[in-house]
């Protein structure tokens, strides 16, 4: 594979020479990755078409930081094969980035049947939308580092590791990877439709209000002056601000469009490996950026669902071909995204703080 490091693509930071004008469909735009991704895309100057639910939380990233008001944005379902089909044949899109997805592992074990409608079926529908439009000339389907098969190892996953997941929602992601690997060698090859996948761990920032995820529950009970109940005080994972990935994305998907198919393939974005941290470590770490201590109690549920307990990426293959580093370390980004939510408190337009981070990011 032709190395691109050294060159003047071969940087974290997203080109907007190259992004300026394209025109980019994004699915799960409403959700807290997707708006980042939205917010990056449209500074850029691309012609976002976003294709989503309404946001899933209240508040919303989405909302508070009006990402509607500068792409066009559609409220659509994912499973509704012929709307998703119709909307991506009406707006002929270049570029194609698939985040729709139900992203929670606890909300799986309660509602399997719509994490796998989803995220499998969702998958199959998108490059059946694309199948059907024509103007698509590469897909990024971003899954999730979940998606391997967690053998509770201390070493990074690699990009050739078997797919797999003990619960609905790693299975689903892992589902997802094979039937990206199916479509694009069953069909996008006679179609010169270039395909990659984008792997990424447990991002944090500003504007997560997600339900049972650590980060926003600690900023809960910061907030609401109530006591943080955690499960798991020793789990491990590769915690990183969401900027990384998201540039990571980016850049995966420049490099496919410029450079062809050597850049068809799953990729992983995470720290280093020796930026994992556990979750006891993650609450440590954020008191120091509070200006009130973190208050937490650990309760072990006798019928605890099964949650992995250790998982790292490998990521070289990113820094190798790509040029990808993480910029931020896991301090770094969970001071940012306290400052974030400070600087929210203080009245502070959230487009304005997502925008002068997504710069510091550049500058990092």
């Amino acid at each position: 594979m032709e190395s691109l490091v050294g060159t003047s693509m071969a940087k974290n930071v997203v080109n907007p020479n190259f992004w300026s004008g394209k025109k980019v469909f994004l699915t799960g735009h409403t959700g807290f990755k997707g708006s980042w991704t939205s917010l990056w895309l449209t500074k850029a100057g691309a012609n976002v078409t976003g294709y989503a639910l309404a946001a899933p939380t209240n508040p919303s990233l989405f909302e508070e930081a009006g990402v509607a008001k500068n792409m066009d944005s559609r409220v659509g379902d994912i499973r509704d094969l012929e709307n998703l089909k119709k909307v991506v044949c009406e707006v002929k899109p270049e570029i194609v980035i698939h985040m729709a997805a139900q992203p929670l592992v606890r909300y799986s074990y309660n509602n399997p049947v719509e994490t796998y409608m989803t995220n499998v079926m969702g998958t199959v529908h998108l490059f059946e939308a694309v199948r059907a439009a024509k103007s698509v000339k590469t897909v990024l389907n971003v899954t999730s580092d979940k998606c391997y098969e967690n053998h509770e190892r201390l070493a990074g996953y690699r990009e050739d590791e078997a797919m797999g997941g003990h619960d609905p929602y790693s299975n689903s992601k892992g589902c997802s990877e094979l039937i990206t690997s199916a479509y694009r060698k069953s069909f996008f090859a006679k179609e010169d439709v270039l395909v990659a996948s984008g792997r990424a761990g447990n991002v944090i920032g500003g504007g997560d209000w997600a339900e049972d995820r650590l980060v926003p529950d600690i900023v809960r009970s910061v907030l609401n002056n109530k006591k943080l109940i955690i499960r798991n005080p020793k789990s491990l994972r590769p915690w990183q601000h969401v900027l990384e990935p998201v540039g990571g994305y980016l850049s995966l998907t420049e490099h496919l469009f410029n450079h062809g198919d050597k850049f068809a393939e799953g990729f992983n974005f995470g720290p280093h490996v020796d930026e994992s941290c556990d979750v006891e470590n993650i609450i440590i770490k954020m008191n120091s950026y509070w200006n009130q201590k973190i208050q937490y109690e650990i309760i072990r549920s006798e019928t605890q669902l099964h949650e992995a307990h250790f998982l790292k990426l490998d990521c070289a293959k990113a820094n190798s071909t790509l040029g990808w580093n993480p910029c931020w370390s896991v301090e770094q980004a969970l001071e940012k995204t306290v400052q974030w939510h400070l600087q929210r408190i203080d009245g502070r337009p959230v487009q304005e703080i997502c925008l002068e981070q997504i710069l510091q990011y550049e500058k990092a």
